[in-house]
């Protein structure tokens, strides 16, 4: 068996590199706290940090613990090329990275078949919603895949900046605070591809919609919508662009803040929202802008004590967006319902009072539309019918908190993180208990989880700080804070972890108030102020305020409110019991499953890259305990390595184990580390592990190792020098004599194609055949590229003496086989046009000065309209008819008559309105004659002898091409037609002949001249 795993880097060469970094570890640190020589020494542990830290490497181990140091600058090291880089490679193999980690869980969950997460924590700033992105988008691009995972893939990431933007907010440590907890399950199929996904919201801070410290903000998203939202969205939602018009915005003084683009981010919420599978927006804004206007709803007190609204217009957007009944929405912020023996009373409210229902209903309607988000998320994140599926867990959530006022939700989040402290020593426990390996470090293990965790965790039993709360709360009669306290006082002021000012020695009453009280907690001690603990944990709606909510048209909110809480008697869960009660489901979730952990810091509170503030590091080395970690993996050994690992690594320094090791794992390991001198005491062999107690001992063989590579590399040199010049000669040798024989072929052909030359007018022989050919060939490749692409085009290319008639033969068939396929293309409509055209090109082509006007215009089926022609004529001649309007001139006097000059298949007539003026038989036709200038003048000519006609017919029409073609083929008369250029003669009547002069002029002009001749005035076309 041998060990596969191996680092590919961006060139695609492959190397093993494992601990290869401990030759830099004096200029860069070691790259596992493990390893560190003197690891009791707590500044050790930050200079081992701090060298990292100038150096860009922001990520180092303690054993299977990633320990991330927040750059606040772009670093070049989450490419897809370093994606690929640690994909598939063993953990440790590779330098510290939070795609290590990925890989590993990732890995572990497809060989193990069992369920993963890895736990993120650290303070605010401190990089946590980073790392579980960039562990989402390692899973989205190194997963295996199809289209619906894809989509899949899209709707995970595209879910990170919608929580971001419901759920973070600017706060004094972070720009972009998550100010919830979040717990993300992946879930992947049997093989390896996501399938699905679920999210887990925890402890929104409710009260940031109503209150922000100096210098926070409220949620993003209400920034966002005020600044990216545009002006018609505005205006529907009656809000105006300036944050500091709102109530709930101004309190922290901070609307504007230069890292952050709302503008941008606006942008981005509205394009994965529909990505996400969301189509409600307009109802989702129509709450967020609620908000806003609820915080600007004011009050006013009468001489009585009640209240009253005072801003009415306000209450009306704010009743249209929510969606309610604008008089029960003023009725319900300024009374309360009292049920007092199955009896309902309603009792105004005070001013304070009023504005803490106005509040309550703010953080409500926002913290249980947060919560749909959520839910809405899940829907289209919801597993498919999946069997066999396997699930990565990741935890988001906020680290410990010591500000300088800390209140419920600190205590809420410092409880929080005391409970996820104690999963790692379990962890490390059940991780050191194998057979021949146990240690003190299971001793240790206990040692350190009783004297941190055990005594605070007793203080949250069933007499607990929550419990406290609750039973305050719930008390009849005035309940205040101090109250609550005194009752703390009470029950837990014996325990060492709990001060107050009354139990504190003097000095320590100095930095406790008399409205707070002190935990001793893990990282150390923390101040909390009672003050609004009571009224946070409280957190209730009054009954009627639910009511109206209920009736509610927008669909979300009425989601969120329903019916059944009103009917419901039973009173509802205080904050702090529901997120134990949240948190307990969270704990036995994580204690499910294998833990991986990230432990964040933050390297200043500038946020500024480069700088390294000892202070603040060693502060947060104590509250992630990462000095109980070090100290526990290090109680048992401070190196381990799979069998396969080792062996491949060091097998190199064992004649035993060169090149390759045959036997079992165990073996091959024993030989190797006695072969290398060690002694008992420095390690032990596990199932499928080997164990090494001292750093040292890792250092020297990793020296020796380094020394057998620079003597090897050396030898390698000097064979590889030899071997060059072996192959160089071999090399040249042949490209010489490839290059010579390429010389006596070009040769060669150069004196066939001169020879051939010489007798190119022979006939075809052996000295010209090679010429020729190549002649006819060149010829033919010449006319394939420049064939004449339509029949219009008459080039073809010369050529040579030899391929003439060859040549005509293939101009023939090619010319042939364009018209075929032209004629083939064309339409009936389209051939009897061009019949026509052809047909006109015949009579008038050279010979009528209009004709070349009319070749680009199309001859119609009828120049008049059916509703043009009298219906009774219509009737007598049938419809298949051309019809054209002319100008027919009497044989008397030439008296211009309109008239309508309609073509059947057989003959033509001349129509006055509804009479039929003179019908022409086209076997009685003797011809058309017609003039050579440009205008409009034809006469059709009658046999004289006929008594029914009076002579010839003189006509002048607009589109006499067009008229005498089509008679011509109807009549069958293409021959008949006359051009006349200079004049026309025509019979009048019986025995009596008229005609018609022809001349140019500058505008078109038809009369009677001298001698009684018609005199035609063409106008000069050109």
């Amino acid at each position: 068996m041998r060990y596969q795993g191996r680092e590919v880097d961006i060139e695609g060469r492959v190397r093993l590199v494992m601990e290869s970094a401990l030759t830099a570890r004096d200029r860069v640190g070691v790259q596992d706290f493990v390893l560190l020589e003197n690891y009791n020494s707590e500044a050790a542990f930050i200079e081992n940090l701090r060298r990292r830290f100038r150096e860009n490497l922001i990520y180092t181990y303690i054993g299977s613990v990633l320990v991330s140091v927040n750059p606040y600058k772009e670093l070049e090291i989450y490419s897809k090329q370093q994606m690929e880089r640690y994909r598939g490679v063993s953990f440790y193999e590779i330098s510290p990275h939070i795609y290590a980690l990925s890989d590993n869980t990732y890995r572990a969950m497809r060989t193990e078949r069992k369920d993963q997460c890895i736990l993120i924590s650290g303070e605010s700033g401190a990089g946590k919603t980073e790392a579980s992105k960039k562990i989402l988008l390692y899973y989205a691009v190194t997963c295996p895949t199809n289209d619906h995972m894809a989509i899949l893939g899209d709707r995970l990431l595209q879910s990170n900046p919608v929580l971001e933007a419901f759920g973070n907010a600017k706060t004094l440590r972070n720009d972009n605070s998550s100010r919830f907890g979040k717990y993300m399950d992946v879930q992947f199929d049997f093989r390896g591809t996501p399938v699905g996904g679920h999210i887990l919201n925890y402890l929104l801070e409710k009260s940031r919609v109503v209150h922000q410290n100096h210098g926070e903000r409220n949620f993003h998203i209400f920034y966002q919508l005020l600044d990216g939202g545009d002006d018609d969205l505005l205006i529907t939602l009656d809000l105006e662009r300036n944050p500091q018009n709102y109530r709930y915005l101004v309190k922290g003084n901070c609307p504007r803040v230069s890292s952050i683009s709302d503008k941008n981010n606006w942008k981005v919420v509205m394009k994965a929202l529909p990505v996400i599978g969301f189509t409600e927006e307009e109802k989702l804004l129509n709450i967020i802008a609620s908000v806003l206007h609820l915080g600007n709803t004011q009050f006013g007190e009468g001489e009585e004590g009640d209240t009253y609204i005072t801003t009415e217009t306000q209450t009306s957007n704010l009743a249209k967006l929510l969606g309610v009944d604008g008089s029960a929405l003023r009725e319900a912020l300024t009374h309360k319902k009292l049920t007092a023996k199955g009896e309902e009373m309603i009792s105004p409210l005070n001013y304070e009072q009023a504005v803490s229902a106005r509040d309550a209903l703010a953080k409500a309607v926002y913290g249980r539309t947060f919560t749909w988000l959520v839910e809405k998320i899940n829907q289209s994140l919801a597993l498919k019918v999946h069997k066999d599926s396997s699930v990565i867990g990741l935890l988001d959530i906020y680290g410990f908190e010591v500000l300088q006022q800390n209140s419920f939700e600190q205590f809420c989040i410092n409880y929080c993180n005391e409970k996820l402290q104690q999963l790692p020593f379990v962890e490390a426990q059940r991780h050191h208990f194998h057979p021949g390996v146990y240690n003190n470090c299971q001793f240790i293990c206990l040692t350190v989880y009783i004297m941190l965790y055990v005594p605070l965790s007793r203080v949250f039993k069933c007499n607990s700080v929550a419990v406290f709360q609750d039973e305050e709360c719930l008390r009849p009669g005035e309940t205040c804070d101090v109250s609550f306290l005194e009752k703390l006082e009470d029950t837990v002021g014996s325990h060492p972890h709990f001060i107050t000012h009354k139990l504190a020695n003097g000095k320590t009453r100095r930095v406790v108030s008399r409205e707070e009280f002190r935990l001793l907690h893990y990282a150390g001690e923390v101040n909390y102020n009672v003050n609004g603990f009571l009224d946070k944990n409280n957190d209730l709606l009054n009954r009627n305020l639910k009511e109206v909510m209920c009736q509610s048209d927008n669909q979300i909110l009425s989601h969120c409110f329903r019916r059944e809480e009103v009917i419901d008697q039973k009173r509802p869960e205080m904050a702090a019991t529901q997120f134990k009660n949240s948190l307990m489901k969270l704990m036995e979730i994580l204690m499910s499953k294998e833990p991986s952990y990230v432990r964040c810091i933050k390297p200043n509170d500038a946020k500024q890259p480069g700088r390294f503030d000892e202070v603040l590091v060693r502060h947060q080395v104590k509250y992630l305990g990462l000095m109980e970690n070090l100290r526990v993996r290090r109680a048992g050994f401070a190196y381990r390595r799979r069998f396969e690992a080792f062996l491949q690594r060091y097998k190199p320094l064992c004649p035993e184990t060169w090149p390759n090791w045959h036997g079992r794992l165990v073996d091959g390991v024993s030989t190797l580390v006695n072969h290398l001198g060690y002694k008992a005491e420095e390690y032990k062999l596990g199932r499928s592990k080997i164990f090494i107690r001292f750093p040292k001992t890792l250092f020297t063989t990793e020296d020796a190792l380094e020394y057998k590579i620079f003597l090897g590399v050396n030898v390698c040199t000097c064979v590889f020098r030899c071997v060059v010049i072996v192959i160089q000669s071999g090399w040249r040798g042949m490209k010489a004599r490839r290059r010579a024989k390429r010389r006596r072929q070009a040769a060669e052909l150069i004196r066939r194609f001169i020879k051939g030359f010489i007798y190119r007018h022979e006939e075809y022989c052996p000295e010209n055949e090679y010429f020729l050919d190549h002649v006819r060939y060149s010829f033919l490749k010449n006319l394939r590229q420049n064939l004449p692409k339509s029949v219009l085009d008459k080039s073809w290319p010369t050529p040579p003496p030899s391929l003439v008639e060859a040549s005509e033969h293939l101009r023939r068939l090619h010319m042939r086989n364009m018209v075929i396929k032209y004629c083939r293309r064309v339409q009936p409509e389209w051939k009897k046009q061009m019949m026509q055209k052809v047909v006109a090109s015949e009579i008038f082509k050279d010979q009528k000065d209009s004709y070349p006007l009319s070749v680009g215009r199309l001859f119609l089926d009828s120049r008049l309209e059916r509703e043009q022609i009298n219906l009774k004529v219509i009737q007598t001649l049938g419809s298949d008819k051309y019809g054209v309007s002319v100008i027919k001139y009497d044989r008397r006097g030439f008296k211009p008559r309109p008239r309508q000059l309609l073509l059947t298949n057989t003959f033509a007539v001349l129509v006055d309105r509804t009479k039929i003026k003179q019908r022409i038989d086209y076997a009685a036709l003797r011809g058309i004659s017609v003039g050579s200038l440009s205008d409009g003048m034809f006469v059709l000519h009658m046999p004289t002898e006929d008594n029914k006609q009076k002579g010839d017919a003189v006509l002048h029409c607009s589109h006499v091409i067009e008229v005498v073609t089509k008679l011509a083929m109807m009549a069958n008369k293409t021959s008949y037609v006359n051009i006349n250029p200079g004049s026309i003669r025509f019979t009048v009547a019986r025995g009596k002949e008229g005609i018609i002069d022809f001349i140019r002029g500058s505008e078109l002009k038809v009369a009677k001249g001298k001698r009684g001749h018609l005199l035609v005035v063409s106008q000069r076309l050109f």
